[in-house]
């Protein structure tokens, strides 16, 4: 039997990004290894180009928050580092992940990456990056909603919910968009590139999806970036949950024909 490895180019990046790292799965399943690091760090790769490594990154591990993947999480997580993506930047992905996947999901990601960052000798806690305080993140978190999101989407949000769903969108813009987009560590546009990948990956969220198509679109983050983001989140998150996330994409920012 011939033995099936994967080609020279995926090879090569997972190498640089793994280095000295040898699959357990390689061993026991080569056939699929073969074919799905050809896809990931190879063919995959060719069709990134509008996003650098680093973001590329950022984005995958996002999206492994959002459907649970603890073990293939951590792995990445240390190839991320290895790409020079910061201890800081790792948390701040962790934080921005509460208010998307919820903190019963998000608790053990974090302590996956207290112990990732601790096992490289990094020195736990790291610096804050709140820029908020109780007394500010409503008035700061309202005004960062509406920089992102757009006045008028923000206004018809408290516009058309109920009195008694009043708290609910006060909770986003104090909670979601105060107590994390307000953050430094990582920039708002890459953030909403985290957050776009993080409702692609959940699946269920296409309104939110939808929504955050627009937001991305209006920080600076146009279509070309979008598709290269959902390329790279695709061998982790699937074909349905992606091709739903481009018709988002497609229904926001049409391509050109």
């Amino acid at each position: 039997m011939t033995a099936r490895k994967p080609n020279a180019a995926a090879t090569a990046a997972h190498e640089r990004l793994f280095p000295g790292h040898i699959s357990t799965l390689a061993v026991t399943d080569p056939e699929l290894i073969e074919y799905f690091d050809n896809f990931a760090f190879d063919e995959v790769l060719r069709h990134t180009g509008d996003v650098d490594e680093r973001t590329r990154l950022m984005t995958q591990l996002a999206a492994m928050i959002a459907v649970g993947a603890v073990a293939e999480y951590r792995v990445m997580l240390g190839a991320a580092l290895t790409a020079d993506v910061t201890p800081v930047e790792t948390k701040e992905i962790v934080y921005q992940a509460v208010p998307y996947a919820g903190m019963a999901r998000v608790f053990d990601f974090l302590h996956a990456t207290n112990d990732v960052l601790t096992d490289r000798g990094i020195e736990l806690p790291l610096e804050g990056q709140s820029t908020t305080s109780p007394d500010t993140r409503m008035e700061q978190g309202l005004a960062a909603q509406k920089r992102i999101v757009g006045d008028r989407a923000v206004d018809a949000m408290y516009a058309n919910a109920p009195a008694d769903e009043q708290h609910i969108q006060r909770f986003l813009s104090g909670n979601c968009f105060g107590d994390h987009y307000t953050r430094t560590g990582i920039d708002v546009p890459t953030r909403e590139l985290l957050t776009f990948s993080m409702l692609a990956a959940l699946g269920g969220a296409d309104a939110q999806v939808k929504g955050h198509v627009a937001a991305n679109l209006h920080v600076g983050n146009p279509r070309s970036t979008l598709i290269a983001v959902l390329t790279g989140l695709l061998p982790f998150i699937g074909y349905p949950r992606t091709l739903n996330a481009l018709a988002a994409v497609d229904a926001a920012a049409p391509a050109d024909r």
